[in-house]
């Protein structure tokens, strides 16, 4: 990727032609020497890095906070972003200075992106509640534990700001003093940015990243990448016929907030909250996930139980591959060298249909699986008809279960057929002993979420008791 890479940063316009594996922490620290966007971690989980990203959608712009840790320079291309210093203006604004009065800063050194979020929070919301906007902070980490006067920051600012609906969002954030002025001048500015077009067909083509640049950011910028984009007035979930098709580029957040998914899933949100934090989410997308392959992997993990496709491009050729064929061995794809996961699909449920998802790790949010486990399942008067189950942390790779599938389908739920199914699921997996668990313990945990699926799902049926 040769092109020059154009944005704005807080107030000003930026052209650079810096590699664009870049990590957006680096070149706001070491470039532009704003250093009020702290190095802490390096993996997206401490959140001091916290930066806001927004994106003309439609005349308006859409705002996300994101770990700039994690950002590549390249994916700021025509986009605006936002660090503490953008926010900051002659006076502290009303998001400050609940920090100051509630004592909310100790060391100081989280502070800022913890200003940054709950900005992002207020910019992204008509209507406020005091436990959204704490929750919206989950990806934001205080080292020396100050939550309680966190918490009453953002509860008394929360209750401080009222919108006028004769307002839009942003010109009532400008108004309350809790963005400068400039704001108000982005959408037009942003506008005049032309996209990036990739000149290359090969490298190495990234789509989130979230993981790459934990891992492997330094080896990037000695790569050819290319970082994928797409038009974000472009649905990115869509219904064709029967079928539900996903775009491999969409967010975790954008899945998770989808209506059309929702409609299906119920539960979904729910599910959601424990796949990374915030951020992360605003960052990571399903087609990052199936290719990732982490035999931990949550969207992966979901995504086998509804025995998803996969639809692989390469130039004017495709092809289909069902996932849970698409794993050959640890982090070994059924995939060209360039071939493009384009989308992902999956058949919309006809009939009454069961769904749950269970993750067990060693911290509640933001964190990676111990063992996680999916379950999709129809059946008529407890005849099962359809059955698909997942299991991830206990394998090389995300595992569909096919012979405990062979084994339940058409059979009749009880306690007993539960207990068979855990055996069967035994002879399937092949954990490992890591920093997660030993072995041992994840067979006893699949074994136990497993249960969890048919005590949640058929709580009249089976219960505890009887099936351990």
């Amino acid at each position: 990727m040769k092109n020059e890479i154009q944005f704005i940063c807080n107030d000003r316009e930026i052209t650079t032609a810096v590699h664009p594996a870049t990590t957006v922490l680096d070149f706001l620290r070491k470039s532009m020497r704003l250093t009020g966007t702290k190095e802490g971690c390096r993996e997206g989980d401490c959140g001091a890095c916290t930066v806001l990203v927004g994106e003309l959608n439609n005349e308006i712009i859409l705002y996300k906070p994101v770990n700039s840790c994690l950002l590549p320079l390249a994916s700021l291309h025509g986009k605006h972003l936002v660090t503490i210093e953008g926010i900051n203006q002659i006076e502290l604004n009303p998001l400050q200075h609940a920090f100051v009065d509630e004592g909310a800063s100790q060391c100081g050194f989280c502070t800022p992106g913890f200003l940054v979020s709950l900005t992002g929070y207020f910019l992204t919301n008509d209507i406020y509640s005091a436990e959204e906007a704490i929750n919206s902070l989950d990806g934001n980490i205080c080292r020396c534990t100050g939550y309680a006067s966190i918490k009453r920051s953002v509860e008394k600012v929360t209750n401080e700001i009222k919108l006028n609906k004769n307002y839009s969002t942003l010109e009532k954030l400008v108004e309350l003093k809790v963005l400068p002025g400039y704001f108000l001048t982005i959408p037009e500015r942003l506008a005049a940015i032309k996209l990036l077009i990739n000149q290359h067909a090969s490298g190495v083509f990234i789509s989130g990243g979230t993981d790459l640049f934990v891992q492997q950011w330094e080896k990037l910028l000695s790569s050819d990448v290319q970082f994928l984009q797409r038009d974000a007035s472009t649905p990115t979930i869509r219904i064709e016929g029967e079928s539900c098709f996903i775009d491999s580029q969409t967010t975790i957040s954008e899945i998770k907030s989808s209506g059309i998914l929702q409609k299906y899933f119920p539960q979904l949100e729910n599910y959601f909250q424990y796949f990374g934090s915030l951020p992360i989410r605003n960052r990571a997308t399903a087609g990052g996930n199936i290719i990732n392959a982490s035999p931990i992997g949550d969207m992966t993990n979901f995504l086998l139980a509804l025995n998803a496709q996969l639809h692989l491009k390469e130039k004017d050729k495709g092809r289909v591959v069902p996932l849970k064929n698409f794993y050959t061995g640890y982090k070994q794809l059924d995939k060209k060298e360039n071939e493009i996961l384009d989308s992902v699909s999956f058949n919309l449920p006809q009939n009454i249909f069961h769904f749950n998802f269970e993750k067990v790790s060693k911290r509640t949010f933001l964190d990676i699986a111990s063992v996680n486990t999916s379950i999709y399942l129809e059946e008529e008067n407890l005849t099962i008809k359809e059955i698909h189950l997942s299991a991830g942390g206990v394998a090389p790779y995300p595992l569909y279960l096919f012979k405990t599938k062979e084994f339940l389908l058409g059979k009749t739920i009880s306690p007993q057929l539960v207990k068979e199914a855990a055996e069967i699921i035994q002879t399937e997996i092949s954990p490992i002993s890591d920093a997660r668990g030993s072995a041992e313990y994840k067979r006893l945990l699949l074994r136990q979420l497993f249960f969890a699926h048919f005590i949640k799902l058929f709580p009249k049926i089976i219960s505890l008791e009887e099936v351990v």
